[in-house]
This record gives C-alpha cells, structure tokens and sequence, in this order.
C-alpha cells in the first residue's frame, strides 16, 4: 500500500509539474488568462520545479528504509493536507474553479493514503 501510494503521489506530482512548466496556460484554463503576462508565467513554470522533485522524492523513497520513509511520508501528509485544506476553503467559498473540486477529491484521496500509511 505504501509503495502504491508513493508511485501514484510520484505519477501525479510529475503530470502537475510537468504540465505547470510546460503548459502552464492550459492548465491554468479558467483562472489564467491566454493572454497572460511573461512574468505569471515564469511564475507558474518556476513552481513546476518543486512538484517535480518532490515526484522524484517519492518514487525514490519507495523502497526506503522505515526510519527515512516515515520523514517522506510525514511531509506528504503535510503538503497534501496543506493543498486539500486549501481546496475545501476554494470549493466552499466559491472561489475556486469547478476542476478543484475533483482536485479536492485527490487530494483528499492522498492525504489520507499518507495517513494510513504513516500509521502503519
């Protein structure tokens, strides 16, 4: 179950980085604009950077020892509840655009996978 969870974290977090960095408006749709400026595109390209390490650090981590595995999946369960927090505030406020709500969904889905394996 860990291993899955970690190699699914790590598929998910390399599309989302990977996409931010390379098509940033697309997936962006609704909340960039298509004409949006050089700079909010930097932007968005810049944090494709994070997700696609912390994509590596997951995959890596797969078959690590218990000690070191318990530090990855404690910060997960922090990024992941971190992001879903946020979505629940987009999703009820209205704020958000409709696909957060399938991104609450996943998120959602993740921090508690995290969860329970960190409670193993």
């Amino acid at each position: 179950m860990t291993k899955l969870t970690l190699a699914l974290s790590a598929l998910y977090l390399a599309l989302v980085g990977l996409a931010l960095m390379f098509f940033p408006i697309q997936f962006g749709r609704d909340a960039v604009p298509t004409d949006a400026p050089p700079e909010l595109l930097a932007l968005l390209r810049l944090l494709g950077g994070p997700f696609l390490g912390i994509a590596m650090l997951n995959w890596l981590s797969r078959n690590a020892e218990p000690s070191t595995l318990r530090v990855v999946l404690l910060a997960n369960i922090v990024g992941f509840g971190a992001v879903a927090a946020n979505d629940i505030w987009g999703v009820a406020s209205g704020e958000a655009r409709d696909i957060a709500k399938l991104f609450l969904v996943i998120h959602l889905l993740f921090t508690s996978a995290f969860v329970a394996a960190a409670a193993r």
